[in-house]
């Protein structure tokens, strides 16, 4: 009777155990079964977030970018382009600080950087590579180059260099270039041997530059017959302000880029106004370089003596190249403020050291023997109540 009173219980409590984790097995199964809770769902989203987030890094890690293309691009573009990089506050950052945000992106992403520029030699034996796209001033985003680069090349002022570049380290604040491609469009080997500018022999003009066009532009057709133009000329288009010497330096613009598009043309405008340069850059396809009224005598000067050096070195590499300038007494204007009193002053107040630099820039138009040439068409100012502008002219 003992016995099987304690069997009964056993088996009632195996029942009760069993019972038990038959409940204990539904509740798992419920727990599993049950939808996500909000919160862990949404802790899933942003994982996913972060993972496409990465995933998006991992497409533009080692593109291979070029500064010279950033410096082309608008605003927006590159603020999509910086999203991509994972740049935060893009809104308060301007296109300068932009783009070297987006380098260093790529930098830090294991890609490569190319650029290209007019190299300007400092007196401190260093140089910068300055971007045609901001005119030639000094930029953050401007290339440095070391004096033993210069060296090893025989780099010169005006030099257009295109190389690979690394992003600034510790308290460096430029770019710099680690490897030098091409210089002038050419191998750089070929840049130690060439000969200066001013050793080169010059010749008197050969070779015509026709101006006509259309039968209905009859000022060109008029240059052609008085006042013929060849590659190498100097030539000045003198008049008194306001009768139309910007629009005749436009037309001669448009002539030389549809009958010579060999030539390669550059319209430098020194104190003018900002509306005439957005013309010109319209109007025509030459390289239009301005120096606005607004801007101070030294980047006058210093646009100008970059631009004449730029198309020197063209000319050396056997290119023929034409420069356009508005105007020549401005540029004087500059030069004359700039130049250190030196006691012999001429009548209006015209330094007489003062004119041999605008001077220098207007004779180095040359027909260079088996090469290139450099042609200059400048405009100069008279009757305009300056005696200044009588003793520049």
């Amino acid at each position: 009777m003992a016995n099987s009173r304690s069997s009964r219980s056993r088996n009632r409590g195996n029942r009760g155990a069993s019972a038990r984790a038959g409940d204990s097995g539904h509740e798992v199964e419920r727990r599993v079964t049950a939808p996500e809770e909000p919160a862990a769902r949404e802790r899933e989203l942003q994982r996913g977030e972060v993972r496409d987030e990465r995933e998006g890094q991992m497409q533009v890690r080692g593109m291979k970018i070029n500064l010279s293309d950033l410096q082309q691009k608008g605003i927006p573009e590159l603020q999509r382009m910086a999203d991509e990089f994972g740049v935060r506050d893009l809104g308060a950052l301007r296109k300068h600080e932009l783009i070297f945000e987006i380098l260093k992106a790529n930098a830090r992403m294991g890609g490569t950087m190319s650029g290209s520029g007019v190299l300007e030699i400092l007196p401190d034996g260093f140089g910068f590579l300055r971007s045609p796209t901001y005119n030639y001033v000094p930029c953050p985003e401007d290339i440095y180059i070391s004096p033993s680069q210069i060296r090893r090349f025989a780099l010169r002022t005006g030099d257009m260099v295109e190389g690979e570049i690394r992003p600034p380290k510790d308290k460096e604040r430029f770019f710099a270039l680690l490897k030098v491609s091409r210089i002038n469009g050419d191998d750089p080997e070929k840049a130690r041997v060439r000969v200066p500018f001013e050793n080169l022999t010059p010749l008197f003009p050969d070779e015509r530059m026709v101006l006509e066009t259309e039968p209905d532009e009859i000022s060109m057709r008029v240059m052609d017959l008085l006042t013929p133009i060849g590659k190498g000329q100097r030539g000045l288009i003198v008049a008194p302000p306001r009768t139309g010497k910007t629009v005749l330096l436009q037309k001669i613009a448009n002539s030389i880029s549809a009958n010579h598009p060999e030539v390669k043309l550059i319209i430098l405008l020194i104190d003018e106004r900002p509306e005439e340069v957005t013309d010109m850059v319209r109007n025509t396809k030459a390289e239009v370089v301005s120096s606005c009224f607004d801007e101070p005598p030294e980047r006058h000067t210093q646009v100008a003596e970059i631009v004449i050096e730029m198309a020197k070195r063209m000319a050396e590499a056997g290119m023929d190249v034409a420069i356009l300038l508005d105007s020549i007494t401005r540029l004087a204007r500059a030069y004359n403020t700039l130049q250190p009193h030196s006691g012999k002053i001429l009548s209006g107040g015209v330094d007489a050291n003062a004119l041999h630099k605008p001077k220098r820039f207007f004779g180095a138009a040359r027909n260079i023997e088996d090469g290139g040439s450099l042609t200059i068409i400048a405009t100069a100012l008279v009757d305009t109540g300056s005696r200044m502008d009588e003793v520049i002219f």
